[in-house]
């Protein structure tokens, strides 16, 4: 969406007031843990851009609950698996050999500019998985964020699974399932034919850059659509406005024992 187009599909601009507003009003309050999905094009002309986001979702979580957003770095990544654009084959052991390694506080996301400003604000913790990290703020952000497992990456080393035990909600603003990186962790859980692959990217291991390899199950996102759709038939959720962006509020724990049974059922 244009920044015309922005301004066009709203009648008032988007403030922090109307956003903290539109997010009371989908049911969201103080004291929750909630992990974002959000989308800044689709909340309409956003006066003050993504902090007025970030600041509207404190506003109404509070330092008592916790606000989790997906910090992930798909660059920081083997360049053997890049398909988005791929790269010459001669200059794959080039980057191997001479990309920065990950640092929480340096490496930027690639998901979207709310995660991006959310990442950089005070007191957020990000996770150490060099492609796949979240950050979080509040009360269990600490707890959600820790010993984030290479080899476990969306599965019960990370804070997915966290943020199940602490039975968060799901935000989405202005996505899909599509993007629903709680059913990932639903996928390590269930019980159907999957593949391992290797992955690698550069760390920081007693103060060195190190390229390390990894094991993860091949995630699949093919299906969520469809599997989001399923959920919202048989189980619900709770939609709204938020800005200019449909907004839908989730029960993560039902969303991920839901998903376990339909991928057992329908992959």
């Amino acid at each position: 969406m244009s920044e015309e187009q922005a301004v066009e599909s709203v009648d008032d601009p988007v403030t922090v007031p109307s956003l903290t507003t539109d997010l009371r009003e989908l049911g969201l309050e103080a004291g929750d843990t909630v992990l974002v999905h959000s989308s800044l094009s689709a909340l309409g002309w956003v006066c003050g851009g993504p902090p007025a986001v970030v600041d509207a979702l404190q506003e109404v979580v509070t330092e008592t609950g916790t606000i989790v957003m997906p910090t992930h770095s798909g660059d920081y990544s083997d360049p053997t698996d890049w398909s988005n654009p791929p790269v010459p084959d001669e200059w794959e052991e080039t980057i191997r050999d001479t990309m920065p390694p990950y640092r929480p506080a340096v490496t930027p996301t690639r998901v979207g500019a709310i995660p991006e400003c959310f990442r950089t604000y005070p007191e957020t913790h990000r996770s150490d998985h060099p492609t796949v990290s979240f950050t979080a703020w509040g009360a269990e952000a600490e707890t959600v964020v820790a010993d984030h497992e290479l080899d476990s990456r969306l599965g019960e080393g990370s804070p997915l699974a966290r943020l199940y035990e602490l039975d968060a909600d799901v935000l989405f603003l202005g996505v899909g399932h599509d993007t629903n990186t709680s059913l990932h962790l639903a996928e390590n859980r269930a019980d159907i034919p999957i593949e391992t692959v290797t992955g690698g990217a550069p760390i920081l291991v007693d103060g060195d850059r190190k390229w390390v390899e990894f094991e993860n199950i091949e995630e699949d996102t093919d299906d969520f659509a469809d599997l989001g759709a399923a959920f919202e038939r048989e189980i619900g959720l709770t939609e709204g406005q938020v800005g200019a962006g449909t907004a839908k509020l989730m029960d993560q724990r039902a969303l991920v024992d839901f998903a376990v049974e339909w991928l057992e059922a329908n992959r």
